[in-house]
């Protein structure tokens, strides 16, 4: 395993940019996974789980509620929660790791951590962020920082109710607003699009325009429930490009395409770990 965190050392060393596509697995490692209960949002949503019996926080958030009232209800104590969560000591190591290094993040994380740390322009969150709430229609191009009227929501919950003159509603149309992350309803709007945008310019600039630069692309936590975000593209990048190397870093075993066999990487381990132990290298 240390030959592999030197190897991969090295090709951080070398690389003149690194595109970071970042999944659930990095949430998970900092000890905040949604899709099953650890110990932090077990504490935070205690009383749904009593009184649902929900597998995991996405299975309260996914959930067909009876009411307005009771899904609001668990959505504002889940926004408070990732709002009131410290930064995952993942994300600090990243940064540190990526110290002078010219980078963009593709991630399809929506619980707000890689902005906490990393610059919002070189940041696209393609699947929504949990930090914004959007109108369900939708009726227009706007998205709305949430957390004032999250903590608002919180001070009035009864049970798991929330009153209905709580619910946040559209200034546009009065219909009732969502989170902004993706569904049916998803609105990829001007501000997803302009992050979108910025993601492709950064690609173009290393891999179209200069084809000498040496590219990092840097997949850390990434699942098989959406390759066509961030998996399969790096693969692609990775065969077409000369100077592109692949480093695929999860806890468990991810699948190597034989094709790029000789321009890749893989560590399975907790990435907790792996990303300590190369900061301190």
């Amino acid at each position: 395993m240390k030959n592999d965190l030197m190897a991969l050392l090295e090709q951080i060393e070398r690389a003149d940019a690194v595109v970071v596509g970042g999944g659930s697995g990095l949430s998970s490692a900092a000890g905040y996974n949604h899709y099953h209960w650890m110990p932090y949002f077990q504490k935070c949503m205690q009383d749904f789980i009593e009184c649902y019996g929900f597998s995991s926080p996405f299975a309260g958030f996914y959930h067909c509620y009876s009411s307005p009232e009771q899904q609001w209800a668990y959505y504002a104590r889940y926004l408070q929660a990732m709002w009131d969560a410290p930064t995952g000591q993942p994300y600090l190591d990243l940064k540190v790791i990526l110290d002078k290094k010219d980078y963009f993040i593709l991630t399809t994380n929506v619980d707000g951590q890689f902005n906490r740390v990393f610059d919002k322009e070189r940041i696209c969150s393609y699947q929504g962020d949990f930090s914004y709430l959007q109108c369900c229609q939708p009726c227009h191009d706007q998205i709305y920082m949430n957390r004032e009227i999250t903590a608002k929501m919180n001070q009035s919950i009864q049970g798991v109710i929330l009153p209905s003159d709580h619910i946040p509603r559209c200034e546009e149309c009065g219909r009732i607003m969502i989170p902004w992350v993706r569904d049916d309803t998803f609105l990829e709007g001007t501000a997803w699009k302009e992050s979108v945008s910025r993601y492709e310019r950064f690609l173009e600039k290393y891999i179209i325009e200069q084809p000498d630069k040496k590219v990092l692309l840097l997949e850390l936590g990434v699942g098989e429930m959406t390759p066509s975000i961030i998996k399969l593209p790096f693969w692609d990048m990775t065969v077409k490009n000369r100077n592109v190397f692949y480093a695929c870093l999860n806890e468990k075993k991810s699948s190597a395409p034989e094709h790029i066999k000789e321009k890749s990487l893989y560590i399975a381990q907790d990435l907790a770990v792996t990303l300590h132990d190369l900061k301190v290298f």
